[in-house]
């Protein structure tokens, strides 16, 4: 019987059976992977510059995920916290007190002192881990058993080993001769690229790839499934930051393998990123990993500038993969390209830099980054298209079991009120006025942003509703057959902000063909925004009104001018 009265409850009862369904609703979805789930995030540079060399940090990264391989099975990987009260709980006199409670115990320990440990089941999907298309419903197959890692450069798919028989790390400068044997081969590129096919609809795909299977390419497709990870080496540089991000979020469909976990990528001058998969997990298990990568190939780098490669056996040790392709095979990879390409043509990605502040400043005037970030991009829509429309941002739930993420909609009747104010009708506004209701949204974004996080928003309650209505076979209310709750959930501003010391950008594709898929981070000092759209928007116009829009409200708070 559900509590009437009691969300949460709701929630918990809901959650019981919701990680199941989705999980489901990811792989059931037939659309590609790529651009329409699989989102990207840029390391930042390493700060030695020499190291910044393609081969030495794809090496120093590889050991430095298999690091964090190591310690999360072994299961001395540091829990995942969320510190309300840092300077009290996260300190190394608590973890040694922690250390000798019982399990038991330890939680409501750290409960009391604001520390709360976060769901990390996700975890253990990130190594030798694929998405395997499947009619109707795709499977996430894990194989722990491997011990290669794959690699493609070129559109050829290349395997070596880099865990050995007893479980060890292969040495640093075997990691780096291999790599080096791999960037040496001058092979072209193959007439017909294997890795197409993880770009086409899953239904295409699954069709194709029991085609590979039936065709004795059985235990070469299980080599690439149960890779620890996909390592990708690019033959060029990086011009500017569209060019990365269409590099980190797309490519040209030959050199990666979309169905992986994840997806490391190195091009030429050493810029870094990863590609994930998103239906096993969310960007919060992937940060860390990335966090962690960053940190221990910066410190504690496998390999230096100084470093010479092993002198072993590259030619036998790495294995380079070969198809059995028939002509069925070689019209459905040709049918991929050409359509990865046409819609990729379809696709515009622009990255923006608004330098005059970020948290610092926003702080001072007492008021949330991020809710001035979501202010914005109401503002800005309203500004280039006359209205407000349905808006989503990701928020973590990995506060509870399982917990993936709730919704946090930022359109409220707070930013419409400002944001008419400050579109249509600034003149006939103080400043005082202005503030004021800059200071209403900050505050009710603020709430839903914790009412998100503890499981209160009303998405996943409709969706688990939805689920144990379908479950019991009971017909679903009239509610959700409402125009309202349709459109409300034809998100045309998609929204996502991770911000991190080792990140650069990250970006992601729109969830509707008329929306907009806005990646955002506020800094220190200025704020970042990384905007896609298809044509039925025009991603130039709304950056522009987004830094229009900062601007004003950058004013209004520091008591200038409002521009007009």
């Amino acid at each position: 019987m559900f509590c009437l009265v009691c969300g949460f409850c709701i929630y918990l009862l809901c959650h019981i059976t919701i990680s199941g369904p989705w999980f489901d609703m990811y792989l059931r979805a037939r659309e590609p992977v790529v651009l329409n789930f699989n989102p990207f995030m840029v390391f930042n540079p390493d700060p030695k510059m020499e190291y910044n060399d393609q081969l030495i940090r794809a090496t120093n990264m590889t050991v430095s995920a298999l690091r964090f391989l190591k310690t999360l099975r072994a299961g001395i990987l540091e829990p995942e916290v969320f510190h309300l009260n840092p300077a009290k709980s996260d300190t190394q006199a608590f973890k040694r007190f922690v250390r000798f409670v019982p399990s038991s115990l330890s939680w409501y320990c750290a409960y009391m002192m604001n520390a709360y440990p976060l769901d990390m089941s996700q975890y253990f999907r990130l190594f030798n881990s694929t998405r395997l298309p499947k009619h109707s419903k795709d499977e996430l197959f894990t194989d722990e058993s491997g011990r290669h890692l794959l690699v493609i450069r070129n559109g050829n798919l290349y395997i070596f080993d880099v865990i050995d028989k007893d479980g060890n790390i292969v040495k640093p400068s075997e990691i780096q001769a291999h790599l080096k044997f791999i960037l040496s081969d001058n092979s072209p590129a193959p007439a017909f690229p294997i890795a197409c096919l993880t770009s086409e609809d899953r239904d295409t795909w699954a069709i194709l790839r029991q085609e590979l299977l039936d065709n004795g390419n059985k235990d070469t497709l299980r080599k690439v499934d149960s890779a620890i990870f996909c390592l990708c080496l690019d033959d060029f540089p990086i011009k500017d930051l569209t060019h990365l991000s269409q590099t980190m979020l797309h490519s040209d469909g030959i050199n990666r393998w979309y169905d992986k976990s994840f997806n490391l990528i190195l091009t030429q001058d050493g810029t870094a990123a990863i590609h994930f998969e998103h239906s096993w997990g969310d960007g919060v298990a992937v940060l860390r990993f990335q966090n962690e990568v960053f940190k221990d190939s910066i410190e504690s780098p496998a390999i230096t500038p100084r470093s010479q490669p092993a002198a072993v056996d590259s030619a036998t040790s790495v294995q380079k993969l070969s198809f059995h392709l028939n002509d069925a095979l070689k019209e459905g990879i040709t049918k991929a390209k050409q359509k990865f390409d046409a819609t990729v043509k379809t696709l515009t990605l622009e990255a923006h830099h608004f330098g005059r502040g970020g948290k610092e400043l926003l702080k001072k005037q007492k008021v949330s980054p991020d809710a001035i970030a979501q202010l914005a991009f109401q503002m800005a829509f309203l500004q280039q298209y006359g209205q407000t429309v349905a808006s989503y941002e990701s928020c973590s739930t990995a506060a509870f079991r399982h917990g993936r993420t709730e919704t946090i909609r930022p359109a409220s009747i707070y930013t419409k009120a400002c944001s008419e104010a400050f579109v249509r009708k600034a003149s006939k506004h103080s400043k005082a006025e202005l503030q004021q209701m800059i200071a209403e949204c900050s505050k009710y974004h603020g709430q839903l942003t914790k009412e998100a996080a503890m499981g209160q928003g009303f998405d996943r309650h409709l969706f688990g509703l939805q689920c144990l209505a379908d479950l019991r076979g009971t017909p679903l209310p009239d509610f959700y057959q409402d125009q309202a709750y349709a459109q409300i959930n034809h998100n045309i501003i998609s929204t996502s902000t991770l911000s991190s010391p080792a990140v650069q950008m990250g970006g992601f594709g729109p969830v509707v063909p008329d929306g907009f898929g806005i990646a955002y981070a506020v800094h220190d000092n200025w704020i970042g925004l990384n905007v896609s759209s298809y044509p039925a928007r025009d991603v130039h116009g709304f950056i522009q009104c987004v830094h229009k829009s900062l601007e004003d409200i950058f004013n209004v708070l520091e008591d200038k001018q409002v521009s007009h």
